[in-house]
């Protein structure tokens, strides 16, 4: 497997379970498209991931009709990528407990991605297209005390806002990402930065907290 995206060696992921899991959790990805005449295509849209019986990947989503990204994947001679971003925040120097014995520190960016490489196709089948809809809605309203389903609506409204749509597939050849939560500062650096970011009143500093500590607490 080639190595795309740069990260240090203890920032790579590469576990295929821990990357299908995030892109699962985080959903929204910008999927980018290369186009034949060396330009890139770039949509953000929810992409549901999942595995058929042969272990491949799949990511699939819909565009707006109106959308000419279809048109650019359907043209062919293209390659895509789904890029997914999870948690991240700014860490501050001030974080480290290695600031007070030395200064030695400067400010840094955590963050986890997941890159998804591959072949994108489309779908205007609406049989297609509304069992998408349905699992799209499905998996996001399942929380709810009183989930919505698409057969909510009026038969005849679902296939008009069908006909707006067109499904977007990408075969997944390649899954890589990173999870940049500084596993290489000293464990006094780490433990002192989970604490911090626990107690901010900036919720995606929390987040990322939680996401920290699971990350440093064992190797990757």
């Amino acid at each position: 497997m080639t190595e795309v995206v740069y990260a240090r060696d203890t920032s790579r992921e590469t576990r295929q379970s821990v990357l299908l899991d995030a892109a699962r959790a985080i959903q929204l990805a910008a999927l980018v498209t290369s186009t034949p005449d060396g330009m890139l295509k770039v949509s953000h849209l929810p992409l549901l991931a999942s595995t058929d019986k042969d272990g491949d990947i799949r990511l699939c989503g819909h565009f707006a009709r109106a959308n000419d990204h279809w048109k650019v994947i359907e043209r062919g001679n293209t390659t895509s990528m789904a890029i997914f971003q999870g948690p991240h925040t700014y860490l501050s120097p001030s974080h480290y407990a290695s600031k007070q014995e030395t200064g030695k520190v400067v400010p840094t960016w955590a963050y986890v991605i997941v890159h998804a490489h591959g072949t994108a196709s489309t779908t205007h089948e609406a049989e297609a297209l509304l069992a998408h809809v349905n699992d799209l809605t499905d998996r996001n309203e399942a929380d709810r005390p009183t989930p919505w389903k698409v057969s909510d609506a009026p038969d005849d409204y679902v296939a008009r806002m069908l006909r707006g749509i067109v499904g977007v597939e990408l075969r997944v050849s390649q899954l890589e990402g990173v999870w940049k939560m500084n596993q290489h500062r000293s464990d006094a650096d780490k433990a002192s930065t989970v604490s911090g970011l626990s107690g901010s009143d900036k919720s995606r500093d929390r987040q990322l907290a939680r996401v920290m500590s699971e990350t440093v607490s064992g190797p990757l």
